[in-house]
This record gives C-alpha cells, sequence and structure tokens, in this order.
C-alpha cells in the first residue's frame, strides 16, 4: 500500500513527540541536590525572580517567569539583548538571576554577570553546556541532558526549549508547594478567566439573607406566591420552626395544586428534601449539582450537616457573573 503524504506527515509529528517525551523523561532522572538548591535559592530570595534569556531561550523564560508569579514567587522578565541597554537597571539587590541559555554562551548575556556580580545578585544557570560561560558564572546550575534537537539537522530549539519549559515548571511549583499555597492563594492569583472562575465559591455569587424567598411551612399559597414573586428566584423555601429548611416550591408545584390554592398551606404544596451546597463548595461543584437533578437554584448552607439557608444561587449567577465576583 503507497504512503501517503498525509501517513508522512503524522508519521514525524509522532516521532518529535516521542523524542521530546524521552528527553523529559532523561530531564527527570537529572532532577538532583543542585535542583534543590535551586528551590531553597528562590524560596530565600528577599525580592523578585529575574528570568531572561536570548531566542526561544528567552520565550521560554518570560514564560516560566509567569508561571512563578501566578505560583506565588515574585518574579519578572528581563529581554537579554534590552539588558544592555538600560534594563539591567530592572535588576536589583535582593533579587535572583535565573537566566536560560541552550549553548550557555550567547554574547548577549554577559551585561547580566557583570551586573548581577556588581550586586552580589545570585545566578540559576539552565543550559546543556556544562563548560559554558553561563555554568561556569552561575552559582546553581542546571544541566539539561544531552539530547538531539527534533528538528532536521538537529539545529532550531525543539527538544531543548521543551526541556527548559519543564525545569522552570518544576522549580516553580516546587517553591509553590514548599510555601505551602492553599487554594485561596492561588485563586487570589487568578482573579480572570477559566481558572478564576472555576474557583470561584457558591458564596461569591450566592444571593444573600435579604434576598432569600422562604415562608414557613403554615404559610397559605397568597404569602408563596407573593414571597416568590418579591424575591424573583423562581421558588420558594419552606422552613421549620427553627428556620431550616426542609421544602421547596416552584412554578411546577403550583401549577399541580393549582386547585388546592385556596385551602393548601406551604407543607402540602412543598417538595420534601431540597437539594443544599455548602458555602465553600465550588461553582463547578453547584453546576454539577444542578444538572444532575435538574434544578436551577440552590440552597447554600454554612457547612454539611446545616439546613439553615443563608443564601441561594441560580444557574444565571454562575454563567453570567465575571470570574472574579460581583
Amino acid at each position: 500500500m503507497l504512503r501517503t503524504e498525509t501517513d508522512r506527515h503524522q508519521d514525524i509529528g509522532r516521532q518529535v513527540i516521542t523524542l521530546e517525551a524521552e528527553a523529559l523523561t532523561r530531564l527527570a532522572e537529572t532532577v538532583n541536590g543542585s535542583f534543590a538548591r535551586a528551590v531553597s535559592a528562590i524560596l530565600a530570595c528577599r525580592q523578585r525572580v529575574v528570568v531572561s534569556g536570548m531566542g526561544k531561550s528567552g520565550h521560554i523564560a518570560r514564560k516560566v517567569a509567569a508561571t512563578l508569579a501566578a505560583t506565588g514567587t515574585p518574579a519578572h522578565f528581563v529581554h537579554a539583548a534590552e539588558a544592555a541597554h538600560g534594563d539591567a537597571g530592572m535588576v536589583m539587590p535582593g533579587d535572583l538571576l535565573l537566566i536560560f541559555s541552550n549553548s550557555g554562551d550567547t554574547a548577549e548575556l554577559q551585561p547580566l554577570y557583570a551586573h548581577a556580580r556588581r550586586l552580589s545578585v545570585a545566578i540559576i544557570g539552565v543550559s546543556r553546556n556544562r563548560d559554558s560561560l553561563l555554568i561556569r558564572k552561575a552559582d546553581i546550575g542546571l544541566l539539561l541532558p544531552p539530547m538531539p534537537e527534533a528538528c532536521t539537522a538537529s539545529m532550531a530549539p525543539t527538544t531543548s526549549s521543551t526541556m527548559m519549559l519543564a525545569l522552570g515548571d518544576a522549580l516553580a511549583v516546587a517553591a509553590m508547594r514548599a510555601r505551602g499555597l492553599s487554594g485561596d492563594d492561588i485563586r487570589a492569583l487568578h482573579p480572570g478567566g477559566e481558572i478564576g472562575r472555576r474557583m470561584r465559591t457558591v458564596a461569591d455569587v450566592m444571593h444573600g439573607p435579604d434576598r432569600l424567598p422562604l415562608v414557613p411551612m403554615g404559610a397559605g399559597m397568597a404569602e408563596v406566591v407573593a414571597m416568590m414573586t418579591d424575591k424573583r428566584l423562581g421558588l420558594t423555601g419552606v422552613t421549620d420552626a427553627d428556620g431550616n429548611l426542609v421544602g421547596v416550591i416552584s412554578d411546577g408545584d403550583l401549577r399541580r395544586h393549582i386547585g388546592d390554592m385556596a385551602s393548601a398551606t406551604a407543607r402540602d404544596v412543598m417538595t420534601p428534601d431540597p437539594k443544599l451546597i455548602e458555602r465553600t463548595a465550588s461553582v463547578d461543584d453547584a453546576l454539577e449539582m444542578m444538572r444532575a437533578h435538574r434544578i436551577t437554584v440552590l440552597f447554600i448552607v454554612p457547612a454539611a450537616g446545616l439546613h439553615r439557608p443563608i443564601g441561594a444561587v441560580q444557574i444565571y449567577d454562575i454563567a453570567a457573573s465575571p470570574p472574579w465576583g460581583q
């Protein structure tokens, strides 16, 4: 059977990914005391981690700086070439330099070495070349394993930049875990986008106590309808003498009991055992519960086992509100 151009493209794609995956496996095997010292240096940094590089290594450095900042380590990127034209001033006493260079001999990095030495700023160097200028200048050297690049003639940074990216992620996450960052800490650093949306709790988007449509079990239908109309959440909660939620009345419940409206009480019409959710639950948990039970409103309680509602959330609140809350 003749191989098509599509077959060849797919084969090359698999080869590249396989080679880079092998490189990452080899990289993991090289993690040693130098890596641990680098993490300790990041944790001990009094100011910011300044990340730099040139070319493709510079692109990786910019991403690593963003990852460090997003995981609790103050960091920013300095372009190596711009450092010689004034941006070296972005490196201050108390900072820590993290420099990426595949060859380790990139000329544009040399002004940063000199500036760091003047300020007694420590350097973490990442390179594949043990004998490079970067590794010689660095206080802590992190060596990439000698893997071929994935491109033809093994020239363009591909495998090497993948390893740099993974090593930067490893440094950032190791520092984050050592600091013991909580979910709330990470949430504060990601107020927008998908991460911010997923990390919101129902307490962030709930309607508070003043918006709760609640009636006692003995309430008549006129009171139920008035409460539902006033609070505009599409249902009414029914409470016992202690204020615990024991049932809900929806539009559907009213329609099913239309013939009993003159004499029925909330207890007669309500659907018992309403679904409750804790205030610390995520909005994703709330959406999943709503979809599973085909409902659009959940009453919120302070903690598991409690039944006195402190708020309510509609499916529209979760879908429409911005990631950073209301």
